[in-house]
């Protein structure tokens, strides 16, 4: 008998057993994803999520600190010497009204940090996330003969508002708690069916800069432009040029976005405003893309109004706003190694090798800390296997996260994730 045939029996072995407990535990699973779904919290006030997530890992045994870096969680289990083992799940929800139908929808409404109602709604997954983090601590906990070493398990807020990772890293996550050797997490994809997983080696998340221009002019009368300094016509000129930087100034292979998400100014028909406020979206991977890109939008949209004949206490102003997601760079030989693990697990045609994407994340923060610990985000399959083949047959187009019509299937996606979950640690932490 070959090693190599030994070694698959073996894993045939552990994954029957890590799939009895996942089965079994299934249940108690469900009604805890459709508990969280059905009461979502938006970023910063996840009071309630919190400590429901709290108190689960605690039943696991764990050993549970709440309120770190607001309402954080960190749970530790620890099993010996042997590699710490860090894996996150996000906690908040959207400002969304979910229209999916479903009998445990989200109805809840709450006042947002600017004073106005809004619905929510757990309409990127992170209630999936949530639940199968407590599944792995349950699996994990009752298989410590596989493994050796310390789990980290941490719930973490405010990842839509990219500030949660920032707030836990500040609060000691590191140095308060075992520095893990690795970090893990987990994300559910709206275009890959249910039983799948995705991956993504290096760069898989972008840089997301949130950029306010505020385009002053002089107002006046519509009829009579020749006396003002019209803000309307140099914010359209100055949306023209910032297309130019990615397509004349970024380097080809090096992938960046700019968009102009929003443009308001003006009043009346007949009023030449004094100013049009833009808000822009700025994407990139590389750290010195994203400079280079943010200070050419400086620079064009001074540029213009000096061309312009606009005085220099009336330029435009441009803010970064300080809430901006770094860049998801997912260590490749981590990668490439879970990739072969999920292969095994699940059979190598449910593991997809994915293109990077323009999205963002602040799981990238856990890597680029001095310690540079290698980290790794995999996509979870959620859509139903039938309504996925039909879209790529070119039916109804799947909806996508952050729509108010995306969800999950419930099952196989929380079994997947428990199951592909746990074979990554054990992977890192089994016994030799």
């Amino acid at each position: 008998m070959t090693a190599a045939l030994c070694s698959a029996q073996e894993i045939g072995a552990l994954r029957g057993r890590v799939q009895a407990r996942v089965d079994a535990a299934y249940e108690q699973l469900d009604a805890l994803y459709k508990h969280l779904h059905a009461n979502p919290e938006l970023s910063y006030h996840e009071v309630k999520t919190s400590a429901r997530l709290a108190s689960e890992l605690r039943q696991q045994g764990l050993e549970v600190t709440e309120k770190v870096g607001g309402h954080g969680v960190v749970a530790v289990l620890k099993n010996g010497a042997g590699p710490t083992v860090l894996v996150r799940a996000d906690m908040d929800a959207l400002p969304v009204k979910e229209q999916t139908g479903l009998p445990y929808a989200s109805r809840v409404t709450t006042t947002d940090d600017k004073g106005q109602e809004v619905n929510v709604m757990h309409a990127c997954g992170h209630d999936v996330h949530m639940t199968c983090m407590v599944g792995v601590a349950r699996v994990l906990g009752e298989l410590k003969e596989f493994w050796r070493g310390t789990l980290v398990l941490i719930g973490q807020p405010a990842e839509e508002r990219v500030g949660g990772a920032k707030k836990m890293l500040a609060d000691g996550l590191f140095t308060r708690f075992p520095k893990p050797n690795y970090c893990l997490a987990l994300h559910v994809g709206a275009d890959i069916p249910a039983g799948s997983v995705g991956y993504t080696e290096g760069f898989a998340l972008a840089n997301s800069d949130s950029v306010d221009i505020v385009v002053r002019g002089l107002g006046g009368h519509g009829a009579m432009p020749n006396k003002a300094k019209d803000p309307v016509v140099l914010a359209a000129q100055i949306v023209l040029a910032l297309q130019t930087i990615v397509s004349r100034e970024i380097e080809p292979t090096e992938p960046a976005v700019v968009t102009v998400g929003s443009i308001h100014g003006g009043t009346k028909h007949n009023i030449i405003p004094d100013e049009v406020r833009l808000q822009l979206t700025v994407r990139s991977y590389t750290d010195a893309v994203r400079e280079q890109t943010l200070a050419a939008i400086e620079r064009i949209a001074r540029g213009q109004a000096l061309a312009a004949g606009i005085p220099e206490d009336r330029l435009p102003t441009v803010t970064v706003a300080p809430e901006g997601a770094k860049a998801t760079y997912n260590d490749p030989a981590l990668s490439q190694r879970m990739a072969r693990v999920f292969a095994k697990w699940l059979g190598a045609d449910k593991v997809l090798k994915r293109k990077a994407t323009m999205g963002a994340e602040d799981f990238g923060l856990y890597g680029r800390t001095e310690d540079k610990i290698p980290i790794l985000m995999f996509w979870l399959g959620s859509v139903d296997a039938k309504r996925w083949q039909e879209s790529q047959r070119g039916g109804a187009p799947l909806p996508a996260l952050h729509s108010p019509l995306y969800h999950p299937q419930p099952e196989p996606t929380i079994k997947t994730g428990v199951l592909t979950m746990t074979a990554a640690v054990l992977e890192l932490m089994g016994k030799r």
